[in-house]
């Protein structure tokens, strides 16, 4: 790994970041692919190690802290993912949450007839794939390269800071 400064990879995972999130929205919105349930929730960290780089170029005195929660996000990013391909391969049975679309909302046996009619997406489906991966392949390798560099980061951070 390079001995770049420590804005140098929080830049790059914030442009990796907003790359994976503005390609999802892409396949969604545009190439109109839907998503599953876990697909949605393999966003979520996406989205927070973006919050979180952001707010760190304003408060400097917490990279360290942020750097732990960066490795904290993709670490649960990486589980996420991996429980995805479980299912898509068939290693793990789908919970609830692959079924669900907004359950919250349901009252009455109109509403539930209504939801049924949509169809959902399920979460051994793969609607894409690039170069022959499921997108959730590629995120367990995004999550686990991600989450080892932070580590060398964090372990070097003296280093890295100079």
């Amino acid at each position: 790994m390079l001995n770049y400064k420590i804005d140098t990879y929080l830049n790059i995972i914030l442009f990796i970041s907003l790359f994976s999130l503005i390609s999802a929205f892409f396949i969604e919105f545009i190439l109109g692919h839907q998503p599953c349930n876990l697909c949605l929730i393999q966003r979520i960290p996406y989205g927070l190690s973006i919050i979180l780089i952001i707010l760190n170029f304003f408060i400097r005195k917490s990279t360290q802290f942020i750097i732990l929660l960066l490795i904290l996000i993709f670490s649960l990013s990486f589980i996420i993912s991996f429980y995805h391909f479980g299912i898509e391969q068939g290693f793990f049975e789908e919970s609830m949450v692959c079924g669900l679309k907004n359950s919250s909302n349901i009252i009455s046996k109109e509403e539930i007839l209504n939801q049924l009619q949509y169809k959902t997406v399920n979460c051994k489906d793969v609607t894409f794939r690039i170069f022959g991966f499921s997108l959730t392949t590629i995120n367990i390798i995004l999550s686990l390269a991600l989450t080892m560099m932070l580590l060398k980061i964090y372990k070097n951070y003296e280093k890295f800071k100079k």
